[in-house]
């Protein structure tokens, strides 16, 4: 295959309708001058094709996941400026926005090379195919039209200040004590990166504008008071964090000022008391569908801190990829972290036929770790056992039962995808990978998943149907091993309950905790982790993502709780109903203004609420095939969540909100006005 080899690939989705019957078709078009034989053709999802699917105009040759490959007939050529059409008819869920079609492909010849092919946004055709009327845009107001005199999200407890003067060149920090000494150089460091040619701090000599950070005790950890005068601003707190967090607040008010100064002012009396409603304000990242670099993780935490949020629910394996150095185990990165043609874990999401992929090293998980802890976020490693495994299981296969046979799938169409509870041998290999992983991270929450494993996970395992025999009976273990070959992608992923596959879950869960509380951990899972009821609630905490009633529910059990409903908190649902819109569907959709308005807490009794954390932002990255789409899809619901996280619902504001977030900073774009 030459450089005149030239391949496009174009999708189209067509709803089922009336009488007839979906389609999803892909057209793979020849425009160079070398004819193409011998091939196949492999697409990247997230669209799954369902495995009973029927296939016109190919053959359907190997799935896992969303890595679909597709033969032609036998004897077929592709000749230049030729097309050939494949039509599916039979998906593992409808697609509901462009970004659910293939994002990439390729083509693999039959010598083993493989010849990139141009893919372009999925195409709809009817229902599916509204056009999107104009993206949200936030604009700062007109002159005299903004709903409050500063700009500060999310809106603090009380605000009480009076009147106006020329917003100050930049801020003079005279910071008093450890702690105040420590939130000034964060706080300078954090503008200097995130704002690098504004000049928010500048000494006495360059127009500075002296702050003095004060002590004042009494004061909660994260709270902190500005006192405005003519010439001067103090700022309160007991704490680095309280300090943090009240420059944070004084540079926005700067910042806001200095770029608007006809729709927002730097006051020169009063007072701003401010303290957060929810002590767990989250952000959850996943880096295992999509590789985000330790520059990019950065940036990221200083956005967090920005919108004072204190929770870094960092995401590092999952079926995709393993994204974290481990030094006994060095195969969970030279096998784990990477994907691509004719690697244990194929091109999923967007990953062309080359290797791509990435992992942290240990030194670079203790820089963001310490960036974090000078920003007030505590970081919470997610390693998710036992499903979601089939990149670790790929790295380190003794995690399975030898005598293991048949398969089961995951509701993301993985097979045989969960480590083996039964399986003595794992305990030790896990404690080692947890034993390294708890020394990188000192906030000592550990979140192990515990979520979404397959009805059918270890029915064809004898390990596993003896030990259940002995926990929960012969006629448990006989339903169980009934379930082997039987649960297809479309599987009840999420409601295993009393089934066989929760009960060792349970036990694997209940063993798991035992020994991170050996190590002084407390152990973080999703609402699944509950089942079997075998964790120690003192010593643990769940993230409901189903719905609130779900979370209010074990609250009412005795777990605490963090708040993540996929219908409002899941940042990779779509903005809106249309096509055009990026992102997934599946949880529905959430735009910014229904993001912001949703109440975590609503329905909620006084027993339960004893057992609210906080809430939690999930970015899953699937569908953030392109960075641009993170930015489309992350901000300003971020904002969003942060300001529920911080201010009484009582106390806020779609129209105020809505007229501050456009001065809040972006991962990688800009807002545009």
């Amino acid at each position: 295959m030459t450089s005149l080899t030239a391949l496009s690939l174009a999708t189209t989705w067509k709803p089922a309708k009336d009488d007839a019957p979906l389609a999803y078709t892909l057209r793979l078009t020849n425009s160079g001058t070398t004819p193409v034989a011998d091939f196949r053709l492999c697409v990247s999802g997230p669209a799954r094709i369902d495995p009973t699917a029927e296939i016109e105009g190919g053959t359907f040759d190997s799935r896992i996941s969303n890595h679909s490959e597709f033969g032609p007939p036998a004897g077929f050529v592709l000749e230049p400026g030729a097309t050939w059409t494949i039509t599916a008819r039979g998906l593992s869920y409808p697609l509901r926005h462009w970004s659910d079609g293939a994002n990439t492909a390729y083509v693999a010849l039959g010598d083993g090379t493989i010849v990139p092919v141009l893919t372009t946004p999925t195409q709809a055709i009817g229902d599916n195919a509204q056009l999107l009327k104009g993206a949200a845009r936030f604009p700062v107001p007109a002159p005299g039209k903004s709903p409050v005199p500063v700009s500060i999200v999310p809106w603090p407890k009380a605000v009480a200040v009076t009147g106006a003067r020329l917003a100050p060149a930049g801020l003079d920090l005279q910071p008093v004590g450890e702690a105040a000494t420590g939130a000034a150089a964060a706080f300078t460091a954090l503008v200097e990166d995130l704002f690098p040619v504004e000049g928010l701090v500048r000494p006495a000599a360059e127009a500075g504008y002296p702050v003095r950070l004060i002590a004042r005790q009494g004061l909660g950890v994260e709270a902190y008071e500005l006192a405005f005068a003519a010439d001067s601003v103090e700022v309160r707190a007991a704490t680095q964090t309280g300090f943090l967090y009240g420059l944070i607040t004084l540079g926005q008010i700067l910042r806001g000022a200095t770029q608007h100064p006809a729709a927002f002012t730097f006051p020169t009396g009063g007072m701003i008391t401010d303290e957060p409603a929810m002590r767990w304000r989250g952000t959850h990242l996943d880096v295992a569908r999509q590789f985000y670099s330790s520059a990019e993780v950065s940036r990221f935490l200083k956005i967090l801190a920005w919108n004072k949020l204190n929770r870094f629910h960092w995401h590092l394996s999952d079926d995709e990829a393993w994204r974290v150095e481990i030094d006994a185990y060095p195969t969970l990165t030279t096998i784990g972290a990477w994907r691509g043609h004719g690697l244990p874990i194929p091109a999923l999401l967007g990953s062309s036929g080359e290797p791509s992929g990435g992992y942290y090293t240990k030194a670079a998980v203790r820089e963001i770790v310490a960036l974090g802890d000078s920003l007030g976020i505590a970081t919470v490693p997610e390693i998710d056992v036992p499903g979601h495994c089939f990149a670790m299981l790929q790295a380190i296969p003794e995690l399975r039962d030898p005598g293991e046979h048949g398969e089961y799938y995951s509701v993301q169409a993985f097979p045989n995808n969960c480590i083996n509870p039964a399986n003595e041998a794992i305990y030790p290999i896990i404690e080692t990978i947890f034993d390294e992983l708890i020394e990188l991270f000192p906030s000592k929450l550990f979140h192990i998943g515990a979520d979404e494993v397959p009805l059918g996970a270890w029915s064809g395992s004898p390990l596993a149907l003896a030990k259940l025999a002995q926990v929960g009976g012969e006629a448990l273990a006989a339903s169980h091993a009934k379930r082997l070959n039987q649960v297809t992608n479309h599987g009840g992923a999420d409601h295993i309950e009393g089934t066989g596959a929760a009960v060792l879950q349970a036990e694997f869960l209940g063993r798991i905790q035992k020994f991170l509380a050996s190590r002084g951990c407390v152990t973080g899972g999703w609402e699944e982790a509950a089942h079997g009821d075998l964790i120690d609630k003192s010593k643990s905490y769940l993230v409901g993502w189903r719905t609130v009633e779900v979370a209010a529910a074990l609250a009412g059990q005795g777990y605490d709780m963090v708040v993540a409903p996929g219908q409002r908190y899941y940042l990779d649902m779509s903005n809106g109903l249309a096509w055009s819109e990026p992102g997934a569907g599946w949880a529905g959709w959430s735009g910014p203004e229904e993001t912001y308005e949703f109440d975590p807490a609503q329905g909620w009794t006084d027993e339960q609420k004893k057992h609210l954390l906080g809430i939690q932002a999930c970015i899953w990255s699937e569908p953030m095939t392109d960075r641009a789409i993170f930015d489309r899809l992350v901000f300003p619901r971020l904002s969003a969540i942060a300001e529920a996280g911080w201010t009484p619902h009582a106390s806020k504001s779609w129209k105020r909100f809505s007229a501050l977030v456009g001065q809040m900073p972006i991962l990688y774009g800009h807002w545009a006005e």
